[in-house]
This record gives C-alpha cells, sequence and structure tokens, in this order.
C-alpha cells in the first residue's frame, strides 16, 4: 500500500512539472524578447524626449515581436497621433496597436 502511494506521488510530482513547463513556453525567442524589451525602452525614452508627449505620463507602452501597443488616456487626437508616429520611428518597431483613449472634455 505504501508502495502504491509512493508510484502515485511520483506520477502526481511528474505531471506537475510537465504542466509547470509547459505554461511558461513562450513563441518569442530569448533574442527577440530582449529586442522587445530595448523597443519598449526606446519608445518609452523617445516619448519622454517630445516635449508635448513627455506631459503625458499614463501612456503604457508593450512590445511583442516588434508590434508595439499603445493604451492609455491623452488630452486630443493630435496627442493621439503624435504618440503613434513617436513609436513608428523606433527602429524594430514593426507596426503599432494604437489604444490610446482621447479625454472627453466637458
Amino acid at each position: 500500500m505504501r508502495n502504491c502511494y509512493r508510484t502515485i506521488l511520483k506520477v502526481a510530482a511528474v505531471l506537475a512539472l510537465v504542466s509547470f513547463i509547459g505554461a511558461c513556453k513562450t513563441t518569442s525567442s530569448p533574442a527577440r524578447q530582449v529586442d522587445d524589451a530595448a523597443i519598449k525602452a526606446a519608445v518609452k525614452a523617445k516619448m519622454a524626449a517630445d516635449v508635448k508627449l513627455s506631459t503625458l505620463a499614463n501612456i503604457e507602452v508593450n512590445s511583442t515581436n516588434g508590434v508595439v501597443t499603445l493604451a492609455g488616456m491623452v488630452n486630443d487626437e493630435t496627442d493621439k497621433i503624435q504618440a503613434e508616429r513617436v513609436a513608428l520611428s523606433v527602429d524594430g518597431v514593426v507596426r503599432v496597436h494604437n489604444e490610446l483613449q482621447v479625454k472627453r472634455s466637458g
């Protein structure tokens, strides 16, 4: 009976390990993940250097396989367009998903 429990525990441990490893898989190579981190940092830095966009601290930037997603609130449509242009100007960016929302006035 004791051997049966040990066998069950070993099988459960192996299944848990396999499940954990499977959940940790990513479709991006380590080099691509580093590139995405560099792209994200470069987009944020370029936005911070832009006089108008530097006042917009609530723009979230993410990058996956060179596709940048912008999210958050901006003051007007001009800021939204400018943020997308800045992101597109960064080396390594292949496309921008502009999900920025314009604040409603009034």
